[in-house]
């Protein structure tokens, strides 16, 4: 078996016995987050039959789309400028990282001229931190119904967040816990709303006790990364 295989694995049986200790029977799509990783080490977890890959440039999704299977789910989980939707929406299953209104406004600008509905997580700095990406709580006033009327190409299902990369179990647990109290204020104006993605290689045993339902697994599955 192939090592991505036994890691992949690892974390599945590590999942369901957590799940199992706190009697949640739901458990949370595991996203294999492929960024920087050659296609023969996709491979095997595809032939294992895992379709969720994550990728954060928009070239090396365009390459590994052309390449693999189309029955693939997409997930582009990285900052995505405006410039580069168009190349995107066609090939993606779901956005995780809307981060501006503007980006809004050109994901639906894009899939409404392929007739396309694009699923979009929105995503929220949960951290507060300069370097990280996403809405604050106070900018979410646009998040009504009213307001999203005008983006009929978009179906938004939930949030996405990335938590402070602390060794402080405590501060990593309240943000994933103030993400999912927000989630949840939202779920009762919006019916579509059932992602809620947080929770990464070092950190997602605690998202899963916050009651998370998607994970970004990248390291913990394909090993270290080589980015030079």
């Amino acid at each position: 078996m192939h090592s991505t295989v036994q890691n992949l694995l690892d974390i599945e049986n590590n999942i369901k016995t957590y799940l199992n200790k706190s009697n949640i029977d739901k458990n949370p799509k595991i996203v294999a987050v492929s960024k920087t990783f050659k296609i023969d080490k996709i491979l095997p977890l595809i032939e294992y039959g895992h379709i969720d890959f994550g990728e954060n440039k928009v070239q090396e999704l365009e390459l590994k789309h052309s390449s693999l299977p189309k029955d693939i789910k997409w997930h582009m989980i990285g900052h995505l400028q405006t410039n580069k939707v168009k190349k995107v929406v066609p090939l993606v299953s779901l956005i995780h990282s809307v981060d501006s209104l503007k980006l809004l406004k050109s994901i639906n600008k894009e899939s409404n001229k392929l007739n396309k509905i694009t699923d979009c997580l929105i995503q929220i700095n949960i951290s507060n931190e300069e370097s990280k990406y996403g809405f604050s709580e106070d900018q979410l006033d646009f998040l009504n119904k009213n307001s999203l009327n005008e983006y009929q190409n978009i179906r938004i299902r939930g949030l996405m967040g990335m938590a402070s990369f602390s060794s402080d179990k405590n501060i990593v647990e309240k943000e994933f816990h103030f993400l999912k109290g927000i989630f949840n204020e939202l779920k009762k104006e919006f019916t579509d709303f059932d992602i809620l993605s947080m929770g990464m290689s070092n950190d997602y045993e605690i998202a899963l006790e916050a009651g998370i339902n998607m994970i970004r697994i990248g390291s913990k599955i394909f090993g270290s990364r080589n980015y030079h």
